[in-house]
C-alpha cells in the first residue's frame, strides 16, 4: 500500500472521529474494508463498545483496541486449536501496541488524557464511571490528542501490515 493511501485512511479516521465516533470506531471503520467488512455501519457497530478506553473506563486507548480489531481481521486464528497462528496474532499486536507505546508513553486513555499519571491506572477502569459521551465541542477537539493517535493508529496499523 502506498502511503498516499495510507494517509487517505487516516484522514478518514479522523474524519469519522470529528463527526462524533469514538477512537476505536474511527480506526476500525477506516480499514476494515480491506477485509471485506464493506458495511461501514457494520464496522462501526462492531468497534462501538471500545471507545473510551473500552466503554469509557480509561482503559486500553479506543485507537489501540482499533489497531488490534483489525490485527485480528489481518491474521487472526479461526481455528481452536491453532496454536501457531494465536502466537503470530498475538505478536504482531505487540509489535502494534509497542510502536503505539512508544510513539504516545501509554496505551492507557486516562494516561494519554492526563486523567490519571502514567503508570497509576488500575485494571478496573476507575477513572471514569459515568459512561456518557463528553459533548463534542470544538473545544473538546482542541484539548483532546484523540484526532492525531487516531490518525497515527492507521499507519501504525497499515505500515505493520506492509511489514508483515
Amino acid at each position: 500500500m502506498k502511503e498516499e493511501e495510507i494517509e487517505i485512511r487516516a484522514q478518514r479516521a479522523v474524519e469519522l472521529f470529528k463527526q462524533g465516533f469514538n477512537c476505536s470506531q474511527a480506526v476500525f471503520a477506516s480499514c476494515a474494508d480491506l477485509y471485506g467488512i464493506t458495511d461501514e455501519q457494520l464496522a462501526l457497530r462492531l468497534s462501538a463498545s471500545f471507545g473510551g478506553g473500552m466503554g469509557r473506563m480509561r482503559l486500553v486507548c479506543g485507537a489501540a483496541s482499533g489497531m488490534f480489531m483489525l490485527a485480528g481481521l489481518h491474521n487472526g486464528s479461526s481455528t481452536p486449536h491453532d496454536n501457531e497462528g494465536k502466537m503470530a496474532n498475538y505478536a504482531f499486536v505487540q509489535q502494534l501496541a509497542g510502536e503505539f507505546k512508544n510513539k504516545y508513553g501509554s496505551l492507557i486513555c486516562a494516561e494519554l488524557l492526563g486523567l490519571a499519571p502514567k503508570g497509576q491506572c488500575d485494571a478496573i477502569g476507575n477513572h471514569s464511571s459515568d459512561p456518557r459521551p463528553a459533548e463534542r465541542t470544538t473545544q473538546y477537539y482542541e484539548k483532546r490528542p484523540c484526532a492525531e493517535m487516531i490518525a497515527e493508529a492507521v499507519r501504525i496499523f497499515l505500515n505493520g501490515v506492509m511489514v508483515k
